[in-house]
């Protein structure tokens, strides 16, 4: 059995780019223990918690639950459920899977194909990552399901869905002339840029284009801002940064909240801006919550 190729065809609820990471959030969580204990199983009451933190940090911005995908992995052939009364889940229900004692578990056969190929697991792992989330989000993804992978080696994990734009990073940091476009950041060592990225606002796994106007230069801390939700683009293309987002101290406040409502460094004269399509996907699919007011500089309020 190609499990590779099982993990790659998820059936997932999709719609005009509907992120739907539910599923994949869940299987990483559960090789991370498996990895740890192969034999252990995952009781949905003593693992809703950690679920519920992975998909409201990891998920869409919408409110979900963990007991849709605790249930609903079974159709795929990658997990299953027995509950006090015998095997099969009982149901997508949070009560049902809380009080009949459901527990899940990686599917025998995949339990047994992970115990022959050891390094199928990190296969598996990376080609969840890769398909469904930036990969700024990768490392921290991995410390928070409890994974430890090894070096990626140079094989091909899947055949590539797209071919990449190998100059996009170059093209979009000329475009917005090595600055952050949300702090205008340009540190180098000599002539060589340090600290700044090429970021996607579409999510290359959400078919977002290697192109500038999918791209912002981003410094690595609004990179991971801008992934995570906590930033983003409004239509005016200025900075939006999410009420959700809390930070009491001075730097906290210098290089996020007081973004709100800043228009964004670059690019240059000559060069298309990010396109509304992929701000708009990016607002509906990652941003979280309302926008902050923007902030007024002191001495200039009415």
């Amino acid at each position: 059995m190609d499990w590779l190729e099982r993990i790659g065809t998820l059936r997932q609820w999709t719609r005009s780019g509907t992120r739907a990471p539910h599923k994949p959030l869940l299987l990483l969580y559960a090789l991370g223990r498996f990895q740890g204990d192969p034999d252990g199983g995952l009781r949905y009451t003593a693992v809703e918690r950690d679920l519920q933190r992975l998909l409201t940090e990891y998920g869409p911005p919408h409110r979900t639950t963990p007991a849709y995908p605790f249930h609903h992995l079974t159709s795929d052939g990658v997990w299953e459920v027995v509950t006090d009364r015998g095997p099969g889940s009982p149901g997508s229900g949070i009560g049902d899977l809380r009080e009949t004692g459901a527990t899940g578990r990686l599917a025998r056969e995949l339990r047994a194909a992970l115990r022959g190929d050891p390094g199928l697991l990190g296969r598996m792992a990376r080609l969840l990552l890769d398909l469904h989330f930036p990969p700024s989000l990768h490392g921290e993804l991995c410390e928070a399901v409890g994974l430890d992978l090894e070096p990626v080696r140079t094989e091909r994990l899947a055949p590539a869905r797209r071919q990449r734009n190998r100059r996009m990073r170059e093209q979009v940091l000329t475009a917005y002339e090595y600055r952050c476009a949300f702090c205008g950041y340009d540190g180098r060592i000599g002539a060589v840029p340090v600290g700044l990225e090429a970021a996607h606002v579409r999510w290359w796994a959400f078919d977002g284009p290697d192109d500038v106007e999918n791209g912002l230069c981003l410094c690595t801390l609004h990179h991971k801002l801008l992934d995570k939700g906590v930033l983003g683009i409004g239509d005016d293309l200025r900075i939006l940064v999410s009420q959700r987002f809390v930070g009491h101290s001075p730097a906290a406040r210098e290089y996020v909240t007081a973004l709100a409502g800043r228009p964004l460094v670059g690019p240059q004269p000559g060069t298309l801006p990010v396109a509304a399509a992929h701000r708009d996907w990016h607002a509906r699919h990652v941003f979280h919550g309302e926008p902050r007011p923007a902030v007024v500089p002191a001495g200039t309020g009415g």
